[in-house]
């Protein structure tokens, strides 16, 4: 039979009260075991349930490490995990078996003070056994700041609506707790619960113990809850520092990959952190279970206090096998921190396919850490390789995917029945009545009723095996892992058709959206970047001058349908939208939806083949009527703000359907009432006045505009990709025999202002002859001073030549070309043209462009792209009346096309 430790106190000499057969019997035990472990599982098994329902009691003049040595010494691989669960109970290598096991007994010794009753801290302990996160420090917190306040909005966010609405300000649960937080604060000067995380255990017992007024049980209650907080700050803000000095240690005693882990954990992310660990880990148990035996370094000393004769010992005891089982604890503890944080590194809100390369990398790090443990399943590798498999099958099906994980769940349950419920279950019923009431340990004890036997063992079974694989390295965080996956599965499956859910497992997350400045290796293609916003990151690559972006791929365009119409997905793709638009913050300087120095974006399209002119854009997003009034008085230039405003509401107008005259009808009106000839003469008054105008003719329209810019961010890149299916897009298509599964990109780029002053502008050039075939890079085009690009391509203004021999040839004035008025922008748009077509050898371009002021610094690449120019033989006649045409002419420029249809 087993010997119970039976501790039940401490003599006069300081000396525990426990059964002095005991720890012999466990040698007894374990001496049978080691005669043929292989054959030894069921004994091993009564031993370790003996053990755990009923405690032990190791002296350290017992020198029980000694013990698990030659425990190490035989031939245990095939019950390596048995071995783990033995001595792991056995308190010779830690003094508590790791964060899991304290927390569990603090959180659950907290709640049963007063039954489960205190709903607050029985919710506190439910979400820490259950759904722990990092979360539950900050909850702590909030639960000390109600004891002091009594205030229970900073409960709010950590509790649903049932039980916080069962929260009493009055009553056991509180009073003496509000009463002790008030002493605390005012006699330690705490200012907040964080200086609670320095408040050492000692220090904190006397301070309590002075408080006669207050009941034990709230004294107990408060104590417990802050060694929750310090167990949980430490686990959570990483706890690695109190290994430091253990690996340190470790690297010098016979371990020196502990050096190399030591720098990994250091610098490395979650995912690179579990890999080294395990790899460690890896290393120890094959140092643990290897035939050969190491000499154990015995650094022991005796002695006897002489007053009372009390034997006791000291010193050090290193044997590489129990060194390494020890190690093996501790960094399994640090692991389960990581390997808890490891679904993080998956977005599980949304799941595709891309997303199942993530998730197979992640289940085979799980896989290894129950490895580890001495676990293999021969079910979970073979699921685990049809997950592999199924990433290199195009038309996969989604319920084939949800077969796959359901039978990973199974695999985890097979592992739970057969390295536990099956070894355990007979001994357990067997076992328990032998232990008894009297001898089971207290957190057990409350599970026995004499008069209910049956159930008794039943309640003590699951308790038993529960608390054991909750211990189990990595097994718990593997099914929550799977369990959460086939719940996103199973959501989508009942939300979403057929169809939909096949578009969505095509989708990628992450080629969703690329940064100008930070490259996304996932899209540098002119297929998901398109023309003009691959043109743009190239040019940005080579330290070109383009206004900070990001483009939205047509990876959105092609999933829009699911993307849009399913609320994770679209959830997923808006806070990818907010994170891009925070990196433009960043990079810019300037923020978004704020006066004082605002962000406003051009929306466009971008589609891998060019369609001029075609499709929507909506320049100065991100303003209305109040920012505007406040970003006039905040930096005094009204015109430039209230003429931003009147062009924001003209293109998103116009791109909802609204004709351009409505506007230059408006602007005509404007311009004869104030008699002047050039909208940039209005004073900022007369801009204003004109652009409520503008916006008084949209409200009549019947069209809203939303007021909130986040709003008109995400609805006018909506806009930009609904104007892929306009009419007048799609009959061009057709007219040019382009497929229209191309899709498009949308650009969204930071505003510049050619309108700023007389000394900006906005230009299109080519940067060779659009008529003759010459390779020499000659500028050609028109731009405008004072004016924004669309008002260019538009034909609205007035525009100019860009260089002398462009103005000669065409016998305009030479004085208002580019080339005499902005010499600065000119030669820097001349050397740019250079390098892109002779030294990079790129096609002569059709280059747009901005410059806020006269000096090159201030100019500004918004596009390029490949010109197109007339072929000889379409030189002709092209209108048949000359003295008609002559009658009719209106002006004279250069078009997108070159030929006669431009503009």
């Amino acid at each position: 039979g087993f010997q119970y430790a039976n501790v039940i106190g401490v003599d006069e000499d300081w000396q525990p009260i426990t059964n002095p057969a005991h720890l012999a019997n466990i040698r007894v035990w374990l001496n049978l075991i080691m005669q043929e472990p292989k054959w030894c599982g069921t004994l091993f098994s009564a031993l370790i349930i003996n053990i755990k329902l009923s405690g032990t009691c190791v002296k350290d003049t017992d020198l029980f490490q000694r013990d698990v040595t030659n425990l190490l010494n035989h031939p245990i691989e095939p019950i390596y995990n048995l071995a783990k669960q033995f001595t792991k109970l056995m308190p010779v290598f830690f003094n508590e078996i790791g964060a899991e096991g304290d927390l569990r007994e603090v959180s659950t010794e907290l709640d049963e003070i007063h039954k489960r009753r205190d709903l607050l801290i029985h919710f506190l302990r439910k979400q820490s056994h259950v759904e722990s996160s990092n979360l539950i420090v900050d909850f702590i917190k909030a639960i000390f700041i109600f004891w002091f306040t009594k205030k229970k909005v900073v409960l709010r966010s950590f509790l649903p609506d049932e039980v916080y609405s069962e929260i009493t300000l009055e009553g056991i649960f509180i009073d003496d707790q509000h009463k002790l937080a008030k002493r605390v604060e005012h006699q330690l000067d705490f200012s907040s619960p964080d200086d609670l995380l320095s408040w050492k255990q000692e220090e904190r017992h006397i301070y309590l113990a002075r408080q006669t007024d207050i009941s034990k049980t709230e004294l107990r209650r408060f104590d417990l809850l802050v060694n929750m907080f310090q167990l949980l700050n430490q686990k959570y803000n990483l706890g690695f520092q109190e290994l430091r000095t253990e690996l340190d240690q470790a690297a010098q005693e016979g371990f020196p990959e502990m050096e190399d882990l030591l720098l990994t954990l250091e610098h490395c992310g979650t995912t690179e952190c579990v890999e080294a660990l395990l790899t460690a880990l890896e290393g120890l148990k094959k140092t643990i279970l290897s035939p050969e035996k190491f000499e154990a370094r015995e650094d022991i000393y005796y002695k006897r206090h002489i007053a009372v004769d009390i034997p006791s010992v000291y010193g050090k005891y290193r044997e590489k096998k129990f060194d390494s089982l020890s190690l093996s604890f501790r960094l399994e503890n640090l692991t389960n921190i990581f390997l808890e944080r490891l679904p993080e590194t998956v977005n599980l809100s949304i799941i595709t396919q891309a997303t199942f390369f993530r998730i197979v990398k992640c289940l085979k790090l799980y896989l290894r850490a129950l490895q580890v443990d001495g676990i293999s399943s021969r079910r979970l590798e073979t699921y685990i390789s049809l997950l592999t498999s199924s990433l290199n099958i195009r038309r996969f099906s989604y319920t084939q995917y949800l077969d796959i994980f359901r039978g990973l769940s199974d695999g985890v349950k097979d592992v739970i029945y057969s390295y536990y419920t099956n070894i355990h279950q007979n001994n357990l019923t067997i076992i328990i009545p032998q232990i008894g009431a009297e001898n089971l340990l207290t957190n057990y004890r409350s599970l026995w009723h004499d008069d209910d036997k049956t159930n008794s063992i039943h309640s003590l079974s699951e308790a038993f095996l529960r608390d054991l694989i909750a211990t189990t390295f990595g097994l718990q965080h593997l099914d929550n892992f799977i369990t959460r996956i086939i719940g996103t599965l199973e959501s989508q499956k009942d939300i979403l058709d057929e169809r939909s859910l096949d578009l969505l497992m095509t989708y990628n997350p992450k080629r969703a959206i690329s940064q100008l400045h930070k490259r996304n290796p996932y899209t540098h293609d002119l297929i998901h970047l398109g023309n003009k916003g691959y043109n743009l990151v190239i040019l940005n690559d080579d330290k070109k001058a383009v206004p900070p972006a990001f483009i939205i791929t047509t990876e959105i365009f092609r999933c829009r349908e699911v993307v849009y119409g399913f609320d994770k997905a679209r959830e997923d793709f808006m806070q990818r939208i907010r994170r891009s638009l925070t990196e433009l913050e960043k990079v810019t300087g300037q923020k978004f939806a704020e006066p004082k120095d605002p962000l406003l974006l051009s929306v466009r399209s971008g589609a891998a083949v060019s369609m001029p002119g075609m499709m929507a854009t909506i320049h100065n997003v991100g303003t209305n009527e109040e920012l505007i009034e406040e970003a006039a008085k905040e930096h005094g230039d009204s015109y430039l703000a209230w003429d931003n405003y009147r062009r924001f509401l003209q293109s998103w107008a116009m791109t909802s359907g609204v004709p351009r005259d409505e506007f230059q009808s408006l602007m005509n009106d404007a311009k004869k009432r104030y008699n002047v000839s050039m909208k940039g003469h209005f004073s900022p008054e007369q801009m204003k006045e004109l652009a409520l105008e503008y916006q008084k003719v949209i409200r009549n329209q019947g069209l809203g505009i939303p007021d909130d810019p986040w709003l008109q961010l995400v609805t006018a890149i909506e806009m930009v990709f609904d104007s892929w299916d306009t009419d007048k897009a799609k009959d061009y298509r057709k007219i040019m025999d382009v497929s229209d599964s191309w899709g498009t990109a949308v650009i969204v780029q930071t505003m510049v202002y050619g309108n700023r002053s007389q000394s900006s502008g906005s230009g299109v050039l080519f940067t060779a002859h659009p008529y003759r075939k010459v390779q020499r890079v000659a500028l050609w085009g028109d731009y405008a001073y004072g004016d924004q690009g669309e008002d260019i391509v538009s034909g609205l203004v007035t525009s100019y030549p860009i260089s002398v021999e462009q103005a000669e040839l065409d016998g305009r004035s030479v004085d208002k070309t580019l080339e005499v008025r902005y010499p600065d922008i000119y030669q820097e748009l001349l050397s740019i043209s250079r390098e892109l077509v002779y030294d990079k050898r790129w096609n002569p371009q059709e280059i747009e462009f901005t410059f806020e002021g006269p000096d090159a610094s201030q100019l500004f690449l918004l596009q390029t792209r490949d010109m197109i120019t007339i072929k000889k033989q379409e030189r002709f006649q092209v209108f048949a009346d000359a003295e008609a045409v002559e009658k009719a002419y209106l002006g004279k420029g250069i078009g997108v096309s070159g030929s006669a249809l431009s503009g």
